[in-house]
């Protein structure tokens, strides 16, 4: 069942990739694949298709003219790509540079040529973001846990719901210590466990 699952998940990747280039047309640069979809941990039941947009221009009109694809895209169950002009790519590292350093270490590119494989992701600025989503994931965490009062059901499903988002932040405190970091959820959240003495 999982292998028909990915060789139909491949056949609407190769579809969307064509339907978009039509759109398009020369406005299109590049067009990437990241996230899980390109890890070890990919899952067709349960993982997501993350996919990147570089436009030449992103103006109004070059947006509506992809819009059908976007829209046809979504209507498979898969989330709509992010959409950056090509002159917005240095800057997108600075501001998401734990986003920008995720998808220039593990990408696949689907059409034009490899613009993240030599991206400049400034550390000064991860480290100020990885402190800055750390800190905010633990306060809500806080939230939930209270509002679960005592339920473990809820607790259990706070925990699953969790470690997607954490296991990613703990990933990149394990490169800001300047540790090399392994591919799996499982070995990240035990390698920083081991390095700072969590349970």
């Amino acid at each position: 069942m999982l292998k028909e699952q990915q060789q139909l998940g491949q056949r609407q990747i190769t579809e969307f990739v064509e339907k978009l280039k039509s759109a398009a047309s020369d406005n299109l640069v590049n067009l990437t694949v990241y996230g899980s979809a390109v890890s070890e941990e990919f899952h067709p039941e349960f993982s997501d298709i993350n996919l990147l947009c570089v436009l030449r221009e992103a103006s109004a009109s070059s947006l509506q003219a992809l819009a059908p694809v976007i829209c046809w895209w979504t209507a498979q169950k898969f989330p709509a790509p992010l959409v950056f002009s090509q002159q917005e790519i240095p800057e997108a590292a600075k501001v998401f540079p734990i986003e920008m350093l995720d998808i220039r270490q593990q990408h696949h590119v689907l059409f034009g040529k490899d613009i993240f494989a030599d991206l400049n992701v400034p550390l000064d600025r991860h480290r100020f973001q990885l402190e800055h989503d750390l800190r905010t994931k633990l306060l809500l965490l806080r939230q939930h846990y209270l509002l679960a009062n005592g339920d473990q059901k809820r607790i259990g499903w706070l925990m699953l719901d969790s470690i997607s988002n954490f296991a990613t932040l703990f990933r990149h405190a394990l490169l800001a210590l300047r540790l090399e970091a392994p591919k799996t959820k499982s070995e990240v959240i035990e390698q920083l466990a081991l390095k700072i003495q969590f349970d």
